[in-house]
């Protein structure tokens, strides 16, 4: 897994012994996506709502540190089964959040995928700081999807 930090973005990706498809599902349908996303004890998702087309919104929601909820939620930007998925990101942990922009993108080659998610748009170096969790959640993709 590789990771790239600029002062608005980052970009994180990965190799998935997967097909797109089925990471893209695993990405798009609510009840896959909260069996993956998310550490008991840690953060863990409970509970998304999705309404999948571009200018749909989505939802997820569950548990973070120390017991407390979260709730995430968002746009889709871009829907192109089963290469591309992009989708505002608004948490609710984070005050000085300001609405950015997650992007996957997804290229398969003999049933394996490369992953490359971007996240971009944040608004200070601080509110990027605050999201360094991707490795993690594409780490969880990747168990999911392989499993």
């Amino acid at each position: 897994m590789s990771s790239t930090n600029t002062i608005d973005a980052i970009v994180v990706e990965t190799t998935i012994n997967a097909s797109a498809e089925r990471i893209f599902a695993a990405l798009t349908d609510p009840a896959q996506r909260v069996k993956w996303w998310g550490l008991k004890g840690r953060f863990e998702t409970t509970h998304m709502e999705s309404d999948l087309r571009a200018g749909g919104c989505w939802m997820m929601s569950g548990t973070g540190m120390g017991g407390k909820p979260f709730k995430v939620q968002g746009v889709y930007r871009s829907i192109e089964p089963p290469r591309v998925l992009a989708f505002t990101w608004l948490p609710d942990w984070d005050e000085e959040a300001t609405e950015t922009l997650v992007r996957f993108d997804l290229q398969e080659r003999d049933g394996v995928t490369t992953v490359r998610l971007t996240h971009s748009g944040f608004a200070s170096e601080g509110s990027r700081t605050r999201h360094q969790g991707w490795p993690q959640i594409l780490s969880w993709l990747k168990g999911y999807a392989e499993g």
